[in-house]
């Protein structure tokens, strides 16, 4: 008798530590940290154009942004980096009139190279500005017809590598090339990532014990608790919030080797904002939820509220505020809904503080999260690199544009 089967039991996190080690041979992203950054730079620092404007949906500008928004507020650049990700003709209106088209350098960024909202958007601007070799750069993979298109036009590309997928694609040269442009240092964004890496692969160091424990209990719990909200407390996160909706959805949301669907629902929420609402929910809600809390410890700004105004606050009794920087104020007020949600006993949740607004800090969480959705995807028994799905969708959307 002769006996096979296509389904497993995983019964250690050393399996799921080998099965990565194994996926690291052939999924790019893992490998990413450890590039050589030269032609990058050396090819950014050639562009003086003042908007950096990229031309991308879903993975080919969210992880870009996230990192963009990051660290705008604490960075002076000399230029600026523009999304236009949306077909959303309002949007696109609204973000060119904003921009000296005459002093743009524009990054198309698709990684099939067929990528519907892309093409549109750079047919749209091609009918307002002349677009070539001096002021278009293209990221493609190298048997795309876009790759094509820059090859027919002198139009500079770089590889978007095949074995890299889209929404882990942020430290390749599709996030880098743009980040670099406006002035990121890419190198200590990568320092950050090769830091998690080498912790996470170190078995002596430790790290990869914190990740897989937290991937068994999200998945051993995944019926009761099914819905995995970040808290994230600043505003400069909230791009990251979104980047990690797409990663923790379209990589998780799939159906697993023994038919069964799969999936945990992201949710991305900000602090200061949200706690006056979303919280209710999870205090007094139903309990299917997870909570992760994203602290920064030093925002590197240091703004008080002032105890001496024009106007007599007094009335309003709020001396005890006097004095006190905006950076400890937002840092208590996630200490004091992290107590109220742990005191309540029966909400799983979790603390990520992330030192200090930089390439390096904003790099380590980012491929914390990449690491943990593949140990995930493992527990799950899905390809976490694929979107049928998704894919499904732009075949109707091509089907229906041709048949209008």
């Amino acid at each position: 008798m002769i006996y096979s089967k296509n389904f497993y039991q995983i019964k250690s996190n050393l399996e799921i530590f080998e099965r990565i080690k194994a996926e690291r041979k052939g999924v790019g992203y893992y490998n990413l940290p450890y590039q050589d950054t030269s032609e990058i730079k050396k090819y950014a620092q050639k562009i003086t154009k003042k908007y950096i404007v990229v031309l991308g949906v879903g993975g080919s500008s969210l992880g870009a942004k996230a990192i963009y928004d990051f660290l705008l507020s604490s960075n002076n650049y000399s230029k600026e980096l523009i999304f236009l990700e949306t077909v959303d003709p309002l949007k696109i209106n609204h973000c060119l009139k904003k921009i000296d088209l005459n002093d743009a350098q524009f990054v198309v960024i698709s990684k099939s190279g067929n990528t519907v909202e892309t093409t549109s958007i750079f047919k749209y601007l091609d009918s307002m500005v002349t677009i070539d070799s001096t002021n278009c750069t293209i990221i493609s993979e190298t048997k795309s017809n876009l790759t094509q298109f820059s090859k027919d036009n002198d139009i500079k590309a770089f590889d978007f590598a095949e074995n890299v997928g889209g929404r882990f694609s942020v430290f390749s040269v599709a996030g880098l090339l743009p980040l670099a442009m406006v002035g990121v240092d890419i190198d200590n964004l990568l320092n950050g990532c090769k830091r998690v890496s080498n912790n996470f692969f170190d078995e002596e160091a430790g790290y990869c014990k914190s990740i897989l424990e937290k991937a068994r209990f999200l998945v051993e719990n995944k019926t009761r608790f099914h819905t995995n909200v970040v808290f994230s407390y600043s505003s400069m996160l909230e791009g990251f919030n979104r980047w990690y909706v797409q990663l923790w959805a379209e990589s998780l949301g799939k159906v697993n080797i023994n038919g069964t669907r799969q999936g945990l629902t992201p949710i991305g929420l900000i602090g200061p904002v949200d706690q006056h609402s979303f919280l209710q929910l999870i205090m007094e809600g139903v309990r299917d939820k997870t909570v992760t809390f994203i602290k920064i410890g030093d925002l590197k700004d240091n703004s008080l509220i002032p105890a001496n105004t024009k106007h007599k606050f007094d009335v309003l009794d709020f001396q005890y505020v006097d004095n006190t920087s905006f950076n400890e104020l937002l840092n208590k007020q996630a200490d004091s809904t992290i107590q109220s949600i742990q005191e309540q006993d029966d909400i799983p949740c979790d603390v990520i503080l992330i030192r200090t607004v930089d390439e390096f800090n904003i790099g380590s969480l980012m491929f914390t999260y990449q690491l943990l959705t593949s140990c995930i995807g493992v527990f799950l028994q899905i390809n976490t690199y694929d979107q049928p799905g998704v894919e499904n969708g732009k075949v109707i959307l091509k089907s229906k544009l041709k048949n209008a």
